[in-house]
């Protein structure tokens, strides 16, 4: 892994960036991108865990561009295979003429998701293989009702708002979005026992037969890194195969080797019913996946020619192509053995930073932690110090109160620890109000 750790050249945003935001504040809806005076950068390159902006600046990408980059950005493998299948066929079409590459993918799966998971709908984005994880269910149980979590991010399309956990999306669409979906509170470890949190789950849920599914991350991430207890997911499972419901993980951003395992359930030796993958699944490429035991599948009819849920896009053979590269990375690098032995060496570094007065709380998994700070307003302020210093974080939580962790899983160990050293030169610089 490289370790080029020079990053920063001038003043960040440069004048490059400075005369593009008016440009795109022009022409984007203004709901898309937050434009201040001193955020965000406008990106130019990126490379492994490196990002380069117009104005030639270079930082430490602590965000895998939103989970996506596991095995670096413009990984050689995959650009090459995605260049090799573009330059012989960019497009199929979806749900009539199949290709050899989509065939291949879907076979592919089967052998790194847990097992007996073998029958895939293949989609572009999260908030689709969602939806799709949805009306499968519905047609599998014949029932509508779901149960999910607070705090639960699955995408921000009008389908998958049933299921958000985070009011603030839900709420202006709120008369659109059907009311059929029983919240939880998602139990933390360290703070919550998992005896009382599933002793919660069958008192709140009693003897309803009306459920289709269980809808979890088996780690919160949008939500703020909240980790459940042990158990807690063998708990669910078991609840679900005893009333006869689904029990449907979402792995879009937990997926392909985050945590320290290929998918985060794993570390709880479960199989869920469905499972939804996307991020860094095309290693950049936008792919995702519905993924379910074929008995659950199988509820979908048998195609007469014209499919009840499908996309133009449907298994873009270049998304195809780049998932397999991605896979191939993963085990060839041994990325997810990679991200549990360097995650624990980087949580017990940012565990480090409960020694500051204004850090609430640390927790996470392999590659992906979260450090609970003051309030959203500060974590704010951290982000655009840390970014002055040459580090791209991000916030999560429905406050915005966490600084979220996740390096792509090929970062340099040097670089890795060079970047919580600036992160925490960024905490004690806001918190001793000096940022201004």
């Amino acid at each position: 892994m490289n370790d080029d750790i020079e990053f920063i050249g001038g003043a960040i945003p440069g004048p490059h960036t400075n005369e593009l935001t008016p440009l795109l504040r022009m022409h984007e809806s203004r709901n898309v991108t937050y434009l201040g005076v001193d955020f965000p950068v406008f990106w130019q390159a990126a490379s492994g865990a490196t990002v380069s902006d117009v104005d030639g600046n270079r930082y430490i990408d602590l965000t895998s561009a939103f989970g996506v980059a596991n095995v670096g950005h413009a990984n050689a493998y995959v650009a090459a295979a995605i260049q090799d299948q573009a330059s012989r066929m960019m497009h199929g079409m979806g749900d009539v003429h199949p290709t050899e590459v989509r065939t291949r993918l879907l076979e592919r799966l089967t052998h790194v998701l847990p097992a007996g998971l073998t029958k895939t709908f293949l989609a572009t984005t999260g908030s689709e293989a969602v939806e799709a994880a949805i009306k499968t269910a519905v047609l599998a149980t014949g029932k509508h009702r779901f149960v999910a979590f607070h705090g639960g991010y699955h995408g921000l399309s009008l389908g998958t708002l049933v299921l958000a956990g985070i009011p603030k999306f839900r709420d202006p669409f709120a008369a659109l979005v059907p009311d059929t979906t029983t919240f939880l509170e998602y139990p933390a470890n360290g703070h919550d026992d998992v005896d009382a949190a599933l002793a919660h789950l069958r008192e709140t849920l009693g003897a309803r037969d009306d459920l289709a599914a269980i809808v979890i991350e088996p780690l919160q991430g949008r939500g703020g890194c909240i980790v459940p207890p042990p158990g807690y997911l063998r708990g669910l499972r078991e609840f679900c195969s005893a009333r006869g419901m689904l029990l449907i993980v979402d792995e879009i951003y937990t997926g392909f080797g985050r945590t320290g395992a290929w998918f985060a359930c794993e570390h709880d030796d479960v199989v869920p019913d469905i499972i939804c993958i996307g991020k860094a699944m095309g290693g950049g490429f936008p792919i995702s996946a519905t993924v379910a035991r074929p008995e659950i599948m199988d509820a979908w009819p048998a195609s007469s020619g014209e499919a009840l849920h499908t996309s133009t896009y449907l298994g873009n053979p270049m998304g195809c192509a780049a998932a397999l590269a991605t896979i191939d990375e993963l085990e060839r690098n041994g990325l997810p053995e990679r991200a549990r032995t360097l995650g624990a060496a980087l949580g017990s570094r940012l565990t480090s930073l409960r020694a500051h007065a204004c850090v609430r709380d640390v927790r996470g998994r392999g590659m992906m932690w979260g450090v609970h700070v003051t309030d959203g307003a500060f974590a704010d302020r951290v982000v655009k110090r840390a970014l002055a210093l040459g580090v791209i974080v991000l916030q999560a939580g429905p406050d915005g109160d966490v600084l979220s962790i996740t390096p792509p899983l090929v970062i340099g160990e040097t670089s890795l620890y060079r970047a919580i050293d600036l992160l925490e030169r960024a905490i004690i610089t806001v918190a001793h109000g000096q940022d201004a």
